[in-house]
C-alpha cells in the first residue's frame, strides 16, 4: 500500500490509518481477526480513542508485539488539564503501552470547545505536560462539523499542532464555504508542515429514520465502484491520509480501494462532487 510523509513527524504513514473504532462494538475473537487483517494489509498507523467503546481493550493484547510497527495515535475528548492527564494514563493502561507517538484533542467542533482546550488549565496543557514527559512525541486536534477546517485554521494559530483530522468527501464539498475552507486549511497545513488524516471517504448521508445497519454513525456507500472513486478523491487532496471507517464490516472495501488508489483529475472530482451533491449532509 502506498505511504505517504505525515508531516513534520516524517513518519511514512500508508494511505489508509486503521480506524480503531471499528474494534469498539465487537468481541476479542473478532478484534484479533480484524487486527490481524490490518497486520496483513501492511496498514502502519493505528487511530484509537477511549470515547471507542471497547476499542483500546480490545487492541491492548496485540500492541505487546505489535508496538514497534505502528504509529500509534490516541485521543481525549476531556476539556481541562487534570481531565486530559487521567485520560491520557488510563488509555496507555488500557491498550498496554507505555507512551502514543500522537495524542490529539477530540471532537473540537465549535470556538468555546477551542477555548476550553487552549485556555490556561485546558486539556492543552495537559497533553503538553504529557509530551514533556517523554510520553507522545506529537500533538493534534480532531473535529467532525461544517465549521471544523475554519475552527482548526484557528487552532493553528493559537497553537504549533503537530497534526489535524478532519472530514472530506464529495457531498460536503459541494457546500462552497466548507470546500473553500478545507482548502485554505490543507495550504495552510503544507505551509506548516502539518500531518492530515481525512475522515468520512464514503459516507452517502444521515441514518434518520432508517436502521441503522452498520456501526458508523452515517450511511456508507456499500458498492466497490463508488467505494473507490470516494477514496480516490479523498486522497486526490494533498497531504491526505485516510482514517478508515468504524465497521469492521466495511474494511475490505476500504482496504482494497486504498490499495487500488489511482489520483483523481480535478474534472473527474468536480464530477463527482456534481453527482453526489443531492445528498444530505451528516453536520
Amino acid at each position: 500500500m502506498q505511504t505517504r510523509r505525515f508531516g513534520r513527524t516524517n513518519h511514512m504513514s500508508t494511505v489508509a490509518v486503521f480506524g480503531g473504532v471499528a474494534l469498539g462494538q465487537i468481541d476479542q475473537p473478532l478484534a484479533d481477526k480484524v487486527v490481524q487483517k490490518v497486520i496483513d494489509a501492511g496498514i502502519n498507523h493505528i487511530d484509537i480513542a477511549p470515547s471507542y467503546g471497547q476499542a483500546e481493550s480490545r487492541l491492548g493484547p496485540w500492541m505487546l508485539r505489535i508496538r514497534e510497527d505502528f504509529f500509534l495515535g490516541c485521543k481525549t475528548t476531556q476539556r481541562t488539564k487534570q481531565g486530559a492527564i487521567d485520560e491520557f494514563h488510563q488509555s496507555l493502561g488500557r491498550l498496554q503501552v507505555d507512551a502514543f507517538d500522537l495524542y490529539q484533542l477530540h471532537a473540537v467542533t465549535s470556538m468555546d470547545e477551542l477555548d476550553q482546550c487552549t485556555e490556561p488549565g485546558g486539556s492543552l496543557e495537559g497533553v503538553i505536560e504529557m509530551r514533556d514527559q517523554g510520553l507522545t512525541r506529537f500533538i493534534g486536534i480532531t473535529g467532525h462539523g461544517m465549521h471544523t477546517p475554519a475552527i482548526f485554521m484557528e487552532a493553528l494559530r493559537r497553537f504549533d499542532f503537530d497534526t489535524v483530522l478532519f472530514p472530506i468527501y464529495p457531498a460536503l464539498m459541494a457546500d462552497d464555504q466548507y470546500r473553500g475552507d478545507a482548502l485554505a486549511l490543507l495550504d495552510m497545513c503544507e505551509e506548516k508542515d502539518v500531518g492530515v488524516m481525512t475522515i468520512k471517504a464514503i459516507c452517502k448521508g444521515p441514518w434518520g429514520e432508517q436502521e441503522k445497519r452498520f456501526h458508523t454513525w452515517y450511511v456508507p456507500f456499500e458498492d466497490q465502484v463508488t467505494i473507490q472513486k470516494n477514496v480516490n478523491f479523498m486522497l486526490s487532496h494533498k497531504l491526505t491520509h485516510y482514517c478508515t471507517a468504524g465497521d469492521y464490516r466495511l474494511l475490505d472495501n476500504v482496504l482494497q480501494a486504498c490499495e487500488n488508489f489511482e489520483p483523481m483529475a480535478a474534472a473527474q472530482q468536480e464530477k463527482l462532487i456534481e453527482e453526489q451533491a443531492h445528498f444530505e449532509l451528516i453536520f
